[in-house]
């Protein structure tokens, strides 16, 4: 079984998936890092040669090589959840947990980032932030088994709830103890 973190920018995936891959002794892998190492290119660059649905392309394929494995710690890209094929995959093996935090929290955690393009021309880093998750949360909550809200969190508190979910999941067959 895989545990497979979902959720927007910055909510924390990254370096909650490290920390759980270290505290359960399970492999981690970034759906992103592996994007970029297939394609050769950050993602910015990828998005303005070949537009965003060949990079939604590409993640289905790396989401597809990813979510047949067993026993990983999966980083899944924020949009992940656009395709449902993607969610039907990563379902079939893992357990989706999906971190949460409110728009200004996001803003504040992935303000200065540069390896993501704009998803929404002409509006302020908020908007924007509001208005992709505004479309995204039924999809992260209709995929989701479990949620951990991060914003008032550090990461190791957010990976100590993810785990102590799982042990009361027990049914996942994780080996959570």
């Amino acid at each position: 079984m895989n545990v497979v973190l979902i959720g927007y920018r910055g909510c924390g995936k990254s370096t909650v998936a490290r920390l759980l891959g270290m505290r359960l002794g399970m492999p981690v892998v970034s759906l992103d890092e592996e994007i970029v190492k297939r394609a050769g290119k950050r993602i910015p660059e990828i998005v303005a040669e070949s537009g965003w649905e060949a990079f939604r392309t590409l993640e289905s394929e790396i989401t597809a090589c990813y979510a047949d494995k067993d026993g990983w710690i999966i980083d899944a890209g924020g949009g992940v959840v656009l395709r449902g094929e993607n969610v039907r995959r990563l379902r079939r093996r893992g357990v989706l947990v999906w971190l949460t935090a409110a728009p200004a929290v996001l803003c504040g955690r992935i303000r200065d980032g540069t390896e993501r393009p704009a998803l929404k021309e002409g509006k302020t880093f908020l908007e924007e932030v509001e208005e992709v998750l505004a479309e995204r949360t039924p999809l992260y909550a209709a995929a989701a088994h479990l949620t951990v809200e991060t914003g008032a969190l550090q990461p190791e508190a957010v990976a100590a709830r993810v785990l102590e979910l799982l042990e009361g999941e027990r049914c996942w067959g994780l080996g959570v103890r």
